[in-house]
């Protein structure tokens, strides 16, 4: 995966992420300088220094984090700050390995990153003089088909007047065949300029910018190998000077040889990869349709059919540059303002973190129980009343996590299916469905039997039963089966269903959605013609009702 084909609309964040990238590579420099002359002084600057670099946000909260370059970085300092001691022997080899080239090459890939963004920049200034002509055509060619129709008007009002002399109707004919050849001509131009305009943007968006930001890929991935190597040369100037330490310095190698500047790139990609689709061209607007009436020998009639209205100026107009700033959004809890990859991402975590909170609450609420039973049993061990209130807020906290699963999963579904119906491009080009799930399908005759055998069982319900664990009714209420289809959807790939509980499907089949994945990789549907059984998940497109 390539910067150019799948960040094609991130320009301002290979922007970021590239000067994040030269910002890294002085720092590290300035890190190896400050801590020559601190390995001069006493072990104890040593510690502060690796203090004053380490990153000051929490890993879980720093993006920058997940890049393997910061994460060998972090952990370079880490081993620093456990041999702090004779430091004064390694000052000099730093100085001049590490600190002298890797500023020198620091120089060199700043010059080379200045220059792919104003390649770029010129390519974006282009494109957009570009439509900025095509508007203007566009407007010339509405303009000058509004005053060939108002001087075909006026030719054809002076030719059933009778008051009208020769020479005016004559002079108003020839006004209004200037003006309507002048309409053609702004026509052509319009439209020439339109197909020069959707061309250059399709070199824009598919060759020309992608090829900038292979470049700016290959670029940043040389300087992270280069300040992988700048790392690994800390380490050897360490192993040569100080034996006795050899453990540290063979973790910091390790770290060195840690960078991943394909797996970077990769993370880069999913942090920041929008999920949107690149622009179509520009529709054709024609504006002649008024200027096709017949011919005539005395006048410049209107059509037998009626005047087509102009639409007027007030247009409303697409925003078409993704290279504009991006304006404020408003956060909003269901991740919405973000795009649809990043929502389904951040979803997933919410929906995690819930879940968590839930199975933690559950957990408590047993706890608490036993407790009361305890207490029940054996008063002089406590008082079971004082146990109520944390129970009860126990419950309330259960409830109000459920209801808060429940939402982020209808979230999470939605989330997910506009992510599907926005790579259904992509669906249709792979080479080969995905391998269907190793786990096998649900048993659902089993399914059905333990049903049956669990709602026989059930008797009235008592007052002890009011005490029964919250978590058994949540499991329970996901687990019943609906009687009616809770959504539809469209099989992505044939699938033969060859084992038992699964059931045959057809590309392109519309199928009724009875059951959605438990998390074993499977999926319950009915097809039209009747029957049911578990399919892959992978293999559909989904809708919830």
């Amino acid at each position: 995966m390539d910067w150019g084909t799948e960040l094609w609309d991130q320009f301002e964040v290979l922007e970021r992420h590239t000067q994040w990238g030269l910002d890294l590579l002085d720092r590290y420099v300035k890190f190896v300088k400050e801590r020559t002359e601190v390995e001069q002084a006493y072990a104890k600057q040593l510690r502060s220094l690796v203090k004053k670099y380490l990153p000051k946000r929490p890993a879980k909260d720093d993006p920058e984090s997940k890049f393997s370059q910061q994460q060998s970085f972090v952990q370079i300092l880490q081993e620093v700050n456990d041999f702090a001691g004779q430091r004064e022997l390694v000052a000099e080899n730093l100085s001049v390995r590490v600190c002298l080239e890797l500023t020198k090459y620091s120089q060199e890939m700043k010059q080379e990153r200045k220059m792919h963004f104003q390649e770029g920049r010129r390519a974006q200034q282009q494109l957009e003089n570009g439509f900025k002509q095509l508007e203007n055509s566009k407007r010339k060619f509405e303009r000058d088909c509004r005053e060939a129709e108002k001087a075909a008007q006026t030719a054809e009002r002076l030719d059933q007047d009778i008051n009208a002399t020769k020479a005016d109707v004559e002079k108003a004919k020839q006004q209004a065949h200037l003006r309507s050849h002048m309409a053609e001509e702004s026509k052509n131009e319009y439209a020439a300029q339109l197909q020069r305009f959707n061309r250059d943007q399709a070199h824009f968006y598919f060759s020309q910018m992608p090829q900038i930001f292979d470049k700016l890929q290959d670029m940043d991935e040389r300087r992270a190998t280069r300040l992988g190597a700048g790392y690994g040369l800390l380490s050897e100037a360490e192993l040569e000077v100080v034996p006795i330490i050899a453990k540290c310095l063979e973790g910091m190698k390790v770290a060195a040889n840690a960078v991943d500047p394909k797996n970077d790139s990769q993370v880069l990609i999913e942090l920041h990869k929008s999920g949107f689709a690149r622009p179509g061209d520009v529709e054709f607007e024609d504006f002649s349709q008024p200027m096709n009436r017949a011919p005539s020998d005395s006048s410049l009639g209107t059509p037998s059919d009626g005047r087509p209205e102009l639409r007027g100026p007030g247009r409303s107009r697409t925003k078409r540059w993704p290279f504009g700033k991006k304006n404020k959004t408003v956060v909003t809890e269901d991740f919405s303002h973000l795009p649809p990859e990043q929502q389904r991402k951040r979803l997933q975590q919410q929906l995690e973190e819930r879940s968590r909170e839930l199975q933690k609450e559950v957990d408590q609420r047993e706890a608490l129980k036993k407790m009361k039973d305890v207490y029940e049993k054996t008063p002089q061990m406590g008082d079971p009343a004082s146990l109520e209130p944390q129970i009860t807020e126990t419950l309330s906290n259960i409830e109000r996590l459920k209801l808060e699963v429940q939402k982020y999963e209808a979230w999470l579904a939605e989330a997910e299916s506009r992510v599907l119906s926005n790579r259904g491009d992509s669906l249709s080009r792979h080479a080969r469905p995905p391998a269907p799930p190793t786990s096998a399908p649900p048993d659902s005759s089993s399914n059905s039997a333990s049903q049956d055998t669990k709602e026989s069982s059930e008797e009235p319900p008592s007052e002890e039963s009011q005490d029964t664990p919250i978590y058994t009714e949540f499991d329970e209420d996901f687990e019943e089966e609906p009687t009616s289809p809770i959504g539809h959807c469209v099989a992505i790939y044939h699938f033969e269903g060859s084992s038992e509980g699964t059931i045959s499907m057809a590309e392109g089949e519309d199928l009724s959605l009875m059951e959605e994945d438990k998390g074993d990789g499977w999926t319950r549907v009915r097809r039209k013609e009747g029957g049911e059984g578990y399919v892959p998940t992978s293999y559909l497109r989904v809708t919830l009702n």
